[in-house]
Order: C-alpha cells, then sequence, then structure tokens
C-alpha cells in the first residue's frame, strides 16, 4: 500500500504531459508493430516452402498460403492505420470529455433524479460509446468476412448472419455488461484506497461464472452444439479422455462451418467436468485418428497443467493492473489532461489508464508468447509419448493447408505476435521428414494403431 501510495504522488503532478505521454505510446506501438509487419510481410514474398515443407506441401498450396498471408498482411496494415487515426481523433478532439457531458444532459433532462449517479452515467456513456465504436468498426469487419475471407474460400456467412451476430453481441454487452461495470464501480466507491483486493477477488468470481455459464446460456446463441454420433472417433477419443483421467463430461460437434471453412477443436469446463468440442470441419476433413491426435495435444495442455498455470498468470496480471490501478483512479492530472476538470469518473480513469500501461502490456504479450510456445511443443510431446506422433503431424500438415496457414515467419514478428510455434517448427520438433517420423525417439512410442482401439 505504501507503495502505490507514494507512486500516486509521484504521477499525481500538475503539467503533466500525460496526453502527449500516451500518444507517444500509441504511435511508438504502431511503429514497432508496422516495423515487425513489414518483415514479415518480406517472408511472405518467398517463392519456396521451407525445407521441411518441400515434400509435404505442393508449390500451388505454397504460393496460395504466400498469397492468403500477404493478403491479411495488407489488411491488417490499413486497418491498423484506420485504428490509430480513430485513437488520435478521439484523443485530438476530446471526444471523450464531450461524450461524457453529453450523456450527462441526457441523464439531467430525461432520467428521474436518483438515476442521475455516476454508475447509470457511466453505464449509459459506455453503451453511446460502444454503439460509437461498433459503426466505426463495421466497414473493417465487413471487408474481412465478405471480401478478404471471402476471396480464399473460408467465408460461410450470410449477410444476415453476420448482423444478426452483430446484434446479439451488442445485446450480450448490456445484459452482461451492465451488473458487471455497476458492480465494480460500487466496489470502487465503497472500499476506498484497499478496492484492488475486493475487485480481483469479485474478476475471479466473473471468470468462474463466465467458465459455467458460457456453454449452457452464450455459446447456443451462436452455434448449435450436437452430441458427437457414436463410432470410431468416439469411442477413441472416450478412450484417450480415459486413459489419461480427464474428466470428460460431453463430447460435441459444433457447426463451425456455417461461417467459416477453418477447423479446430478445444476443451473447457470447470475442472471436474470437461466439455470437448470438435469442429465439423475438423471432422469431415481429417481421419478419426488424426482429430484424437489433434485432442491429445489439448488434454496434453490440461495433464501437464498448462491451463492451470495459464489461469494463474491472469489472476497475477489481473492483480497487479487492479493495484496500479488504485494508483491512478485519483490522478487529477491524468484527467485534467484530457479534458476532465469537473468530474473524475472511474471508469474514464481506467480507460486512461490502460493506455498508460501499453508498454508494459507489449512486454507481457511477448512473454505469454514465448511461454505459450514453450507449452506448444511440451503438448506435442505429450502427444508423441501417446503414440500419435504421426498422426499429430499428418493433421497439422492437414490443417495447415485446409487454413492456408502461414508456413514460415520472420523471427521478431513470430516472438511477438505468435502464440503457436510455426509448422516447421513443430514438425521439426516432431522428427518428421518426407512422410515419416524420422527420430529415433519418436519412432520408438507407442505402435499406432486405429483411435477406437488404443489401449489404455
Amino acid at each position: 500500500m505504501y507503495i502505490l501510495e507514494q507512486l500516486a504522488r509521484l504521477l499525481d503532478r500538475p503539467f503533466f504531459p500525460w496526453k502527449s505521454v500516451l500518444v507517444g505510446f500509441s504511435l511508438g506501438q504502431y511503429i514497432l508493430e508496422g516495423l515487425l509487419s513489414w518483415r514479415q510481410y518480406k517472408v511472405l514474398q518467398r517463392t519456396k516452402p521451407p525445407k521441411v515443407l518441400e515434400d509435404e506441401v505442393s508449390q500451388k498450396v505454397f504460393d496460395e498460403s504466400q498469397a492468403y498471408g500477404r493478403a491479411k498482411a495488407k489488411f491488417s496494415f490499413i486497418s491498423g492505420l484506420y485504428g490509430q487515426i480513430q485513437n488520435l481523433a478521439f484523443i485530438y478532439y476530446d471526444v471523450l470529455p464531450k461524450l461524457w457531458s453529453l450523456t450527462g444532459n441526457w441523464l439531467v433532462r430525461y432520467f428521474p433524479a436518483r438515476f442521475q449517479g455516476e454508475i447509470t452515467h457511466t453505464l449509459v456513456f459506455f453503451f453511446v460509446f460502444n454503439l460509437i465504436s461498433t459503426a466505426l468498426s463495421l466497414p473493417v469487419s465487413y471487408y474481412s468476412t465478405f471480401v478478404l475471407e471471402e476471396k480464399f474460400g473460408f467465408n460461410k456467412q450470410t449477410l444476415k448472419l453476420w448482423i444478426t451476430d452483430m446484434l446479439k453481441g451488442q445485446l450480450l454487452g448490456i445484459v452482461l455488461g451492465a451488473p458487471i461495470i455497476s458492480a465494480v464501480l460500487k466496489i470502487v466507491q465503497k472500499t476506498g484506497n484497499s478496492f484492488f483486493y475486493y475487485l480481483w477477488l469479485f474478476g475471479v468470481f466473473v471468470q468462474i461464472f463466465a467458465i459455467t455459464i458460457y456453454p449452457i446460456a452464450i455459446l447456443p446463441l451462436f452455434n448449435k452444439l450436437s452430441p458427437l454420433e457414436p463410432g470410431e472417433l468416439k469411442t477413441g477419443v472416450e478412450n484417450l479422455a480415459r486413459r489419461l483421467d480427464f474428466p470428460l463430461h460431453e463430447l460435441y460437434v459444433i457447426d463451425g462451418s456455417k461461417r467459416s471453412a477453418h477447423s479446430n477443436a478445444y476443451f473447457y469446463g470447470l475442472p471436474w467436468k470437461k466439455h470437448i468440442v470438435i469442429y465439423d470441419t475438423l471432422i469431415e476433413k481429417s481421419e478419426p485418428e488424426e482429430v484424437v491426435a489433434v485432442l491429445s495435444h489439448e488434454l496434453g495442455h490440461w495433464k501437464l497443467s498448462h491451463t492451470t498455470k495459464l489461469f494463474g498468470i491472469a489472476q497475477f496480471h489481473m492483480f497487479y493492473i487492479f493495484a496500479l490501478f488504485s494508483a491512478f483512479v485519483n490522478n487529477k492530472s491524468l484527467y485534467q489532461a484530457f479534458g476532465f476538470h469537473d468530474e473524475y469518473p472511474i471508469m474514464i480513469g481506467f480507460l486512461l489508464f490502460s493506455d498508460a500501461l501499453a508498454p508494459m502490456d507489449a512486454v507481457v504479450k511477448l512473454l505469454m508468447n514465448i511461454l505459450s510456445r514453450k507449452f506448444e511443443f511440451q503438448a506435442d510431446a505429450f502427444a508423441v509419448k501417446l503414440g500419435y506422433n504421426k498422426e499429430l503431424a499428418r493433421s497439422l500438415l492437414k490443417l495447415q493447408i485446409q487454413n492456408l496457414s502461414t508456413m514460415d515467419a520472420d523471427w521478431m514478428y513470430a516472438s511477438y505476435h505468435y502464440s503457436h510455434p510455426i509448422l516447421p517448427e513443430r514438425l521439426a520438433a516432431l522428427g518428421w521428414k518426407g512422410g515419416k517420423v524420422t527420430d529415433s525417439k519418436a519412432e520408438d512410442s507407442e505402435k499406432p494403431v486405429k483411435a477406437a482401439d488404443r489401449e489404455l
């Protein structure tokens, strides 16, 4: 507490150039990411695949993958520039204080006196702010879905579904966001300078609640989950779960194909009650033992406690963010630099504080991606120990080809942006070359058999 109090005094200095500092952070991060994207774009102009993929990927597929990567890179540059211009315009024209004042006038004019406190004002402000942000993002979202993804054959959405998803998302934001924001403000108002302890506990509760309610009330609003039909795949997955003592409760197929041709599989749920979800596109384009191999990798994350470790890191990250925010929440110089002279709304302070954290967030992102890639290699190795080395390699190759994923990457760009190793790195770690496993340790793993017949 003493350190936070001293930090608060140090930062709350009259005439401190907060606006210039935050604009500098924003521009600095934009330039850094732009330079990294330029390095990656040079890689995407290569005409030959990495050596480990020469016998696995045709020239046509590689060319299509490179073209898709370049198209996404160009789009990312333009959308990033568009977002940067928006951010600078919001700051230059003092949009936040003007919008706060406008919504405050609406409250005075149209709402009873009992609804004119900071909580109601904040909810109305964020409702309007979100509408503006959503409207500004529509061109980017539309182009990404109906031009870029459509051009390469991945988009399966109709315009009606796209609009419906957007409206559902807005409604969910109101239904779930309003009570959460209200609770956050009430906690800060009632618990004084030590609010970050209580705010952190509330954040943990919200995460557990979200994990519980997501499959029941939220996911069905966007996708249809169907029980996996009996057969070799279901038997193979159930055998794998029993073998690892994985607390499998339900095994679902999700209709991801109604939006995209991309494939995936994942699990979620509470520690004692897990659900596995497999995309219908993955089942359609893969052999049963290859799907089981993908899930052996995913369950490897669970068995190796990666999910628990990441959850713990996330809690520490959330705690230190709330603790640091306590040093900013009453920083009048920060508010005044952005046009707030008479009122110092808590959630506005959090928005400005988030911008001030940009350099630290960039470092955290880099470190988390390094850790995540390490976990991915470990999960691959776990699948190899279970005897799924060949099946996993084949599945990774199929997914790479089907998704036209980037097959090579600049090391600096990958270090900053990628949470997963690129395919050549994963295949090399698996000892895969020329359609077979060449690493002796991988060869000594369990003899591959059909997914449904693997011994427990």
